[in-house]
Parts: C-alpha cells; structure tokens; sequence
C-alpha cells in the first residue's frame, strides 16, 4: 500500500503557485484620464469666447419729399401768448381755483384775495355819495324858496312897498343857494367816482383768466402773500400762475447770419421734435427778426406750424428743415430719393474713412460707409446701410468685426 501510493504520488503534476495580479495601476490611470479630460473641459470653459453687450438702434428712412432741403437748424417750441397771471393789488390768498394742466376760459375766476377792507371802503363811499345827494336835495328846496321870495320882493318894489335893498338882498340868497347846489352836486359826482374807485378795488380782489388757455404752473396756495411787484423778499408771490394759449404756439430759431439769405417768409419747413423723432411736422417761415446777435451771429426765424397737435408742448426741443421752392428756378431741380438716417453716435471715424457696426445675428460686421449732411442727432448714410439694419451705438474701440455680441434690452 504504500508503494502503492508513492507511485500515485510520482504521477501528481506540479504546478506553480498562482500570483496575485495588481489592479492598483489601472486604477491610477483611469483617474488619471479622467482628471485630464475635466481639466481640458474647464480649460474651454474658461477661455470660450464671451459677448460683449452692446445697444443698438435701427437704421431708418425718410420718405422722398417734393423740396429739397436747402438749411437745417435748431430751436424751441415757444408761444406767443403767455402770461404769469398776478393781481393788481397787495392782499391775502384766501381761494386758488387752479392746477398744473388745468384748461382755463377768459374770465374764469382762478384766485381771490380778502376783500374785507376793500368792502368796508366801498360801503363808506357809498354813504358819503347818499350825504352828498341829500345836502343836493335840501339846497335845491331853499333855492326854490328864495326864488319865490326874490320874485315877491321884485314885484312889491314895483308897487313901492319895498326898498331896492330888499330886492338885492333876495336876489343874492338865490345867487348863493344856486352856488351851494352846483357844488353839491359836484360833490355827488365825486362821491360816485369814489365809488366807482371801491367797487375797482373790490373787483381787484378777484383775479381773472385773461385769455383762454391751459395753465402749466401754480405760484401761490391760500394765505400767501400776493402783489404785483416784488416786495417782502420771499415771503410775498409774485403770480398765481402761468397761463399758455396753445393756440400760439411756434417755433424760434437762430440762423446762423451767413445762411439766412436761403430763408424766406411763407417758406415751407419741415419740423421734428426732439420727442418725436419719427414725426414730421409742415410748418412755415413767419418772418425772419430784422436783427442779428452779434454775440453769437444769428438771426432768429419765427417758424408757424401749419396744424397744431396736443403732443407740441411749449419749450420743446426742434429740429427744422427749410425746403426749396419748387417754384424757385435759381435753383436746379433735382430727383428726391428717400434719405437714410443713422445715429450719430454709431458711426466711427478712422483716417478720413467712417465705419459702422451691423448686427448680423449674434455677430456683428464692420461695414464701411458714406456719409451725407446731418439731421439734428442723425447723420444721412448715401451708400453702405439699408433701412433696417441694426447698429451698434456707441462701440467700444475694443469691438472688432466678428465679434460675439448680445443686445441690450
């Protein structure tokens, strides 16, 4: 047996015992990898490209006119008629039947002043006429009196039954009596011119719309002090407040001197608010002042608008443009085409060559232009922009063609 298991024992194949396979690298790898691939994604991150925020504004048209423009300039909105409406008299506010965009009629009441003393004196002059009416009355009675009495003493002296004394006497009564009755009634004239004065000052007290219009300022609030010139520093107002007839309103503007020989009175002008850009207002040459600044070398045009409209507002900003007659043969006629406008503050100059950035989508493109004449705070574009395309406004001397940009809302 046991030889038997020696020879089973001579058999057995040996083996070498297994190692152990070490995992630890790979693992080390991988982490690796992935801490590298992290790393170049943030590496991306970081340096992709960011927008610039930038504001833009669309290129507009004007629509092709009939005239041409032969001046531009700038003025105001102003009215011819306006009046800080005061009082006539020094007095107390004790009523303001007005505010700020109120309409107001001729003859509206807009403010009463204490008329406690102006009533007292009115009452006074009125007694003192009634007096002076019945010291008339009276006098006139003893006038009659002393007629009657001068007619019997004149017939008695000639019947012989009285003296040429009594005569004379009686007739001096009447000269007298007709003296005091002349100038009773005088004194009754006066009495009523004096009340005439009181019931001007009562009605003083009362402060009136001198014209109909709208008023754009309330000066005083009941209890103040009002008078119609300046006294008591800032104690006492000047006015109740500032009335404009909308009805005249116009424009003023400053020529310079060495263009106002292209101005002419009816001249047609094309006028547009600084608020309303995009609105185009007919208006017409007034006159032109016959005077000149030698300050500034201007002469101010007076300029009409042909149809009023609420949203003109006095002391409005206005561009205007003065059109050629197309009656007037010294000039050539010429064919309209409409006008392409862009913001002044869009356009860039480099070396006598002026460039604009167009948005074009999410990128914008620096595009070279040419430029014509100005339209206030917009410069004519004759060839390079279309009506339409968004600008830049404003660009930054960083901003390059190509560049990603978002608007600005």
């Amino acid at each position: 047996m046991a030889e038997l298991r020696d020879d089973l024992a001579a058999l057995r194949i040996e083996r070498d015992p297994v190692r152990e396979t070490n995992y630890g690298w790979i693992k080390w790898v991988v982490v690796l990898a992935i801490l590298g691939g992290g790393g170049y994604a943030g590496y991306r991150w970081f340096t992709r490209e960011q927008p610039v925020e930038v504001e833009v504004a669309s290129v507009s048209e004007r629509a092709a006119g009939t005239q041409a423009a032969v001046l531009n300039a700038s003025g105001y909105v102003t009215a011819r008629r306006r009046a800080t409406i005061s009082s006539k008299v020094t007095g107390k506010v004790i009523e303001v039947n007005v505010e700020e965009g109120m309409a107001v009629k001729e003859g509206q009441i807009l403010a009463r002043l204490d008329d406690n003393t102006a009533r007292a004196a009115l009452a006074l002059a009125d007694a003192q006429r009634l007096q002076a009416e019945r010291n008339e009355k009276e006098n006139e009675v003893r006038l009659a009196n002393a007629r009657v009495t001068f007619d019997r003493k004149s017939r008695l002296r000639k019947d012989g039954f009285a003296t040429q004394s009594e005569v004379d006497d009686a007739k001096a009564d009447v000269d007298a009596l007709v003296a005091r009755v002349d100038q009773y009634k005088q004194l009754v004239e006066v009495s009523e011119r004096q009340v005439d004065l009181e019931q001007t000052n009562l009605d003083n007290a009362v402060i009136r719309a001198p014209f109909s219009g709208i008023a754009i300022t309330k000066d005083a609030q009941p209890g103040e002090m009002v008078s119609p010139v300046s006294a008591g520093g800032g104690f006492t107002r000047t006015g109740i407040c500032t009335i404009v007839d909308m009805r005249s309103l116009e424009i003023d503007v400053d020529v310079n001197e060495s263009y106002i020989g292209r101005v002419k009175p009816g001249q047609d002008v094309s006028a547009i608010l600084d608020a309303y850009p995009d609105w185009s207002i007919p208006a017409r040459v007034i006159i032109a002042v016959p005077t000149a600044d030698r300050q500034k070398a201007t002469v101010m045009v007076r300029i009409a608008f042909k149809t009023l409209d609420p949203r003109i507002l006095p002391d409005m900003g206005v561009k205007v443009t003065f059109l050629r007659d197309g009656k007037d043969a010294t000039q050539p006629a010429v064919t309209l085409r409409p006008v392409t406008l862009v913001p002044k503050a869009a356009i860039v100059t480099e070396k006598n060559q002026s460039f604009a950035f167009v948005v074009r989508g999410t990128r914008v493109e620096r595009v070279a232009i040419r430029v014509g004449g100005s339209d206030g705070d917009r410069m004519e574009v004759v060839a390079g922009l279309t009506s339409g395309d968004r600008v830049v406004v404003s660009p930054a001397p960083t901003l390059v063609s190509g560049a990603l940009v978002s608007v600005k809302q």
